[in-house]
């Protein structure tokens, strides 16, 4: 039943999920990322907006964590190198439970649905686990291009002239 419900009401919950995301950048690059969704010319805002529909129907539909994995990934990498926390680049999922119960208000009152709610927040929370470790193994790679950019840095510093 809530599989039907959240198909139903995909497109709304979606285009709530994407503006909350787009709501956490700054005002003037969020609405740069709202105005356009081509993905030459916002390629971020293109990102956001296609993998958040696409991890959304993987919960909805098929379940493949591998595929929800990579979808997230390429999200999380542009929040990592980005001046967000950890708790900021990997929250927007929380967002999603709450664009959910936005849309399913009368079901959610009426209590019809409110276990197997229960049951696919919890998808939810381990699609957010994985993000984190997804956020922790980019920063680590920003982390270390930095580092050797420093090494190669002071290298060249120490470096002899040449021709002498």
């Amino acid at each position: 039943m809530i599989n039907e419900l959240l198909n139903k009401k995909k497109q709304a919950i979606v285009n709530n999920w994407v503006e909350t995301i787009l709501n956490s950048y700054p005002a003037e690059a969020g609405n740069f990322l709202k105005m356009k969704k081509n993905q030459f010319s916002n390629p971020i805002g293109y990102t956001i907006t296609t993998n958040a529909e696409k991890i959304f129907d993987e919960l909805i539909n098929s379940r493949d964590f591998e595929n929800i994995k990579s979808l997230l990934d390429e999200i999380i990498k542009i929040r990592a190198v980005q001046s967000f926390s950890p708790s900021q680049a990997v929250g927007f999922l929380l967002d999603l439970k709450k664009a959910i119960r936005d849309e399913l208000k009368v079901e959610v009152i009426e209590k019809t649905i409110s276990d197997e709610l229960l049951n696919f927040e919890l998808l939810i929370d381990q699609v957010m686990l994985i993000g984190f470790d997804l956020y922790m193994e980019a920063r680590e790679k920003v982390f270390k291009i930095r580092v050797n950019e420093i090494k190669s840095r002071s290298y060249k510093a120490i470096d002899p002239p040449t021709g002498v």
